[in-house]
């Protein structure tokens, strides 16, 4: 009996952790084994499909709904400077570099898609709204400073010279011309093109189960039952990465589904320019930003809410955002509310991604990202072809292997966790 007609799916794990034997398929098989299958076709799914391909590889990518995901609802902020948090300075370094390789990506994947991405390297504005908030911003500049960053202090008056539509009373704020912005939706159309034109297959359907073969990966079995088989799998589902069946749990990517809801509203011609750069801000405890497009959109968002699955779109939710925003920029009231949504970011235990080889043979992952998803696209793509072509991740995305969450391995060195 040939392999087409009957193959084999070694599965170590049930999705409960049920343990299970052999079973026989009969399930149809596709007729080519590419190098790499890439399970989620979000746009880290597809920097890797897409820069893996640039390296030689044969490609597939298993995704319903490729180019969708949580970079439709994200508003696109690179901010590696303005998103320092305590605690998280390996993190930084990790952000740093691919913000520094933001410029050329950008370039070379606009060049090779044919399509304009949104990127602006229009800088970002971080304000204090009362004297609570200024001594936390103040705090936060120093921390840049001591980790040798480039901000500048500002008055009230110099950050409502900058941008006259803010509050009289915002009481100070930095400045971060290095933090730029992007569109997300049009990075990920862009990556779909570019995924194509080097020859990634798409297989339109979700992935069911690992199969899992002699103690080692060898694809997935998608919806429908057809099997694709792989000589290796990168698990890049986002927040679902640790839902998919089959996975060993040694090695299920320790993610979690973290809420965010966004609103788009539109800047009519008579009021533009409305703001010049990304403007955020402290509100009652809770961060706000607002990030204008060259295209008259202005996104406002987001809050993070650990509701697990939910992607309701609640009023409160919208209520919060609006007022915050208008405390903010008190003219946004005036303009057209055009989208609300809300969506799930993938959440790590220590808010840094997971990246590369497990200890699973033939299976890697790419997932973890939280709210640095789309500024850590260009370093995490680089990343992971050069695992996929080397077995080893390169020095910079070393710390950030998700052996660092096995208490049992020699990688076991976690991230520094933020406080």
């Amino acid at each position: 009996m040939s392999h087409a007609q009957t193959s084999r799916a070694q599965l170590s794990h049930a999705p409960d952790g049920a343990s299970t034997t052999s079973v026989t398929s009969h399930a149809p098989v596709t007729s080519h084994t590419p190098d790499v299958l890439v399970v989620g076709g979000g746009i880290i799914g597809l920097v890797t499909a897409w820069r893996a391909a640039q390296r030689g590889l044969s490609v597939a990518v298993a995704d319903a709904d490729p180019g969708g995901g949580a970079a439709q609802v994200a508003a696109g902020m690179l901010a590696a400077v303005t998103e320092l948090h305590y605690g998280e300075q390996t993190l930084l370094a990790l952000n740093l570099e691919s913000a520094r390789r933001y410029p050329d990506f950008a370039a070379e994947l606009s060049e090779t898609s044919g399509r304009d991405l949104g990127y602006r390297a229009c800088g970002t504005l971080a304000v204090a709204l009362d004297a609570d908030d200024r001594a936390h911003l103040r705090d936060l500049h120093e921390l840049q400073r001591r980790s040798g960053l480039d901000s500048a202090w500002l008055s009230g008056r110099d950050c409502r010279r900058l941008e006259p539509m803010l509050a009289p009373g915002v009481r100070g704020g930095l400045r971060v011309d290095g933090d730029h912005q992007i569109d997300p939706r049009r990075l990920s159309a862009a990556l779909v093109t570019a995924c194509e034109r080097a020859g990634v297959v798409f297989h339109r359907a979700h992935a069911e189960r690992l199969r899992v073969d002699r103690d080692r990966a060898r694809g997935v079995v998608l919806g429908d039952g057809t099997e694709v088989a792989a000589g290796q799998t990168v698990l890049a589902a986002g927040s679902r990465s640790g839902q998919l069946a089959g996975v060993p749990d040694e090695v299920r990517p320790p993610v979690r589904p973290v809420k965010g809801q966004v609103l788009r509203l539109r800047v009519p011609k008579a009021y533009a320019p409305f703001l010049s750069r990304t403007v955020r801000a402290i509100v009652r405890g809770g961060p706000v930003y607002l990030v204008p497009r060259a295209d008259g959109e202005l996104v406002v968002g987001a809050t993070t809410e650990e509701l697990g699955w939910d992607t309701t779109v609640t009023a409160g939710g919208v209520y919060e955002l609006l007022r915050d925003a208008h405390e903010l920029v008190p003219g946004i009231t005036e303009l057209p509310l055009t989208e609300t949504r809300a969506g799930l970011r993938p959440g790590s235990p220590d808010n840094a991604p997971l990246l590369g080889p497990t200890a699973l043979p033939g299976l890697l992952v790419a997932t973890g990202h939280q709210r640095n998803g789309v500024l850590l696209t260009p370093v995490t793509g680089d990343a992971m072809a050069h695992a996929l072509v080397t077995g080893e991740l390169p020095e910079e995305a070393r710390p950030f292997t998700p052996a660092r969450f096995d208490p049992t391995g020699p990688d076991a060195a976690p991230v520094e966790q933020p406080v």
